[in-house]
């Protein structure tokens, strides 16, 4: 099994309903849980980048994980839509957080002593596929996810 999925073993977690899929992540990296709220084009970004919202004094890019993961596509009805502001890991202090859509509200759950490895997502989404009981997930890679978001933001 992937390191980073072996250390995910022993965490309280969430699974998150995206548009076709579901993302599995350690709770300890949620900050906070919002409604949608109005963000910001970010210039020339790809289609999976929804823009900045404010949040707490900052500007946190809004990821559709659906749309980078080729899983589906936010519908045009946002009611009901979440943001979810995560912790991001990389250290960098010009993005401390980031945020990712999601549908409803995260479902708290204990993530299991082991996981059912799928391997990784398609070429180019930062995830690893896992089977959780009997439903399929994406663990986010956030460190690779951080790195694309700067890639674009420096642009």
């Amino acid at each position: 099994m992937n390191e980073s999925l072996a250390s995910a073993a022993t965490l309280r977690g969430v699974m998150i309903q995206i548009p076709g899929g579901q993302l599995l992540l350690p709770n300890a990296v949620i900050a906070e849980v919002l409604s949608l709220a109005e963000s910001e084009p970010v210039e020339g970004a790809p289609d999976w980048l929804l823009g900045k919202i404010r949040w707490h004094g900052w500007q946190v890019p809004l990821v559709a994980f659906s749309r980078l993961a080729q899983t589906g596509t936010p519908g045009s009805n946002l009611r009901g839509q979440r943001v979810l502001i995560l912790k991001a890991l990389g250290g960098n202090p010009r993005m401390p957080y980031m945020a990712i859509l999601a549908q409803g509200f995260p479902r708290l759950i204990t993530v299991p002593e082991t996981l059912e490895d799928l391997g990784v997502a398609d070429e180019g989404v930062p995830a690893f596929k896992v089977r959780y009981l009997d439903e399929d997930a994406m663990i986010p890679d956030l460190e690779q996810m951080e790195i694309l978001l700067q890639d674009v933001l420096d642009g």
